[in-house]
């Protein structure tokens, strides 16, 4: 289907998570629907000499029971969350494998990580300059490269178009969604697996984050006058997005449809952000869906639990939303499952497309006393039932890297 300024309709027809609440989407989304916190005590690193020692790891994940690539048990973690959610998204899509040759080349593979194989380069960095080694594993280029993930997923599935990975901080799973959103709604492929993986806790990426003191050593209370800061996690979210009539005609699930995007850069600092930025990128993805700021029901918010970041984005909301911002239900999902880094945008995706199947909004955990600077409907600790028609979902990353993805419902 076509609309009427004569683009190409695009919608989502599969969906895959790894999460510190639990891999696959039935288990995730139950998580969050009962406000339950996947963020503890660090198991898979030491957190000697560390003052940070939380985090949201992925619990109870064994590539050899939930992976049938051989290739991909030989990968990075990364790239294993990534081969994982998009087995989901694949799967409930029911796409038709293998690919013919006319399909392969109109689909792509874009999923993107903030660093790659961080935990593969920690550990060669050990074997060199602690143990000594004369030499690393012989896979270790393989593996830490960002666009590794990509190319797992591709060869998995016979994907030959447009397969690479994106990179922009904490907005690279939103960025690499919107781009393969594009390239369908413009007729360069005709569907694509989007999203990102992060899979960066390690001893070393901790002490890194820690010397910024952005991270918080109680737990991530976003939109609270408590909040002291965010927490690391790990995890994939996925989207299997599909032009329309194509999807239609092959009988696919639709879950939703994806009917805007927005991308903007501040241009001002490597880590305050933007006012300006964050506004103008939900303001495009609204112009670019064609809906007022009134349309729109929930936000799932980037919501970092940093001082700066949740003041700016309340003030950002107002901007864009108006009057109608106080008829918004607006939550951040990471207090629950900790900062995914690149992945979040991808994991949060997955939330908003299911607050409109559901017509539920996830809680904002550890909102007991709400700042009086964050003075918008935040779901406090609980979730509730409402009409969700309209959804949209905000990453805005270091370096003032905005994106923004607005959702809708299946097509009429």
């Amino acid at each position: 289907m076509i609309n009427s300024n004569g683009r190409r309709r695009v919608v989502v027809t599969g969906q895959g998570v790894v999460t510190p609440l639990g891999t696959g989407v039935d288990r995730f989304w139950a998580a969050l629907k009962n406000g339950e916190c996947g963020i503890r005590q660090a198991q898979s690193f030491s957190t000697e000499d560390l003052y940070i020692t939380i985090a949201g790891e992925v619990p109870d994940f064994d590539p050899k029971e939930r992976l049938k690539s051989k290739s991909l048990l030989l990968a990075d973690k990364f790239s294993q969350y990534a081969g994982c959610a998009a087995a989901e998204a694949v799967a409930q899509s029911k796409l038709e494998l293998p690919l013919k040759d006319s399909e392969s080349y109109r689909s792509a593979c874009i999923i993107g990580s903030g660093v790659g194989g961080l935990t593969t380069l920690e550990f060669s960095y050990k074997m060199l300059f602690k143990e000594n080694k004369r030499a690393t594993h012989p896979l270790t280029l393989l593996k830490a490269i960002g666009s590794s993930a990509s190319a797992h997923v591709s060869i998995e599935y016979g994907i030959k178009g447009p397969t690479f990975g994106l990179v922009s901080a904490c907005a690279t799973a939103t960025h690499s969604i919107g781009l393969t959103y594009r390239m369908i709604r413009e007729g360069l492929v005709d569907f694509g697996i989007a999203g990102a993986a992060e899979a960066s806790l390690n001893w070393g990426a901790t002490r890194a984050w820690q010397a910024m003191r952005v991270l918080s050593p109680d737990g991530l209370f976003p939109f609270s006058k408590r909040r002291n800061g965010t927490v690391l996690a790990e995890g994939a979210g996925i989207l299997m997005l599909e032009e329309y009539e194509r999807a239609k005609a092959r009988g696919a699930p639709i879950l939703a449809e994806l009917v805007g995007y927005g991308m903007t850069a501040d241009a001002a600092d490597m880590v305050n952000p933007s006012i300006d930025g964050a506004s103008m990128a939900m303001q495009i993805a609204l112009d670019d869906a064609g809906l007022s700021a009134s349309d729109i029901d929930y936000v799932n918010a980037h919501g970092t639990a940093t001082t700066v970041n949740d003041v700016n984005e309340t003030r950002a909301i107002k901007r864009v939303f108006g009057n109608a911002a106080n008829k918004l239900s607006i939550s951040s999902t990471k207090s629950m499952h900790g900062h995914c880094l690149g992945a979040g945008g991808g994991i949060e995706a997955v939330a908003a497309v299911k607050s409109i199947g559901e017509n539920f909004v996830p809680a904002t955990l550890g909102l007991d006393e709400i700042d009086p600077e964050c003075d918008l409907d935040y779901t406090p600790n609980v979730g509730r039932k409402r009409e969700v028609n309209y959804a949209m979902s905000n990453s805005f990353a270091f370096g003032g890297l905005n994106a923004v993805l607005v959702f809708g419902p299946p097509p009429a």
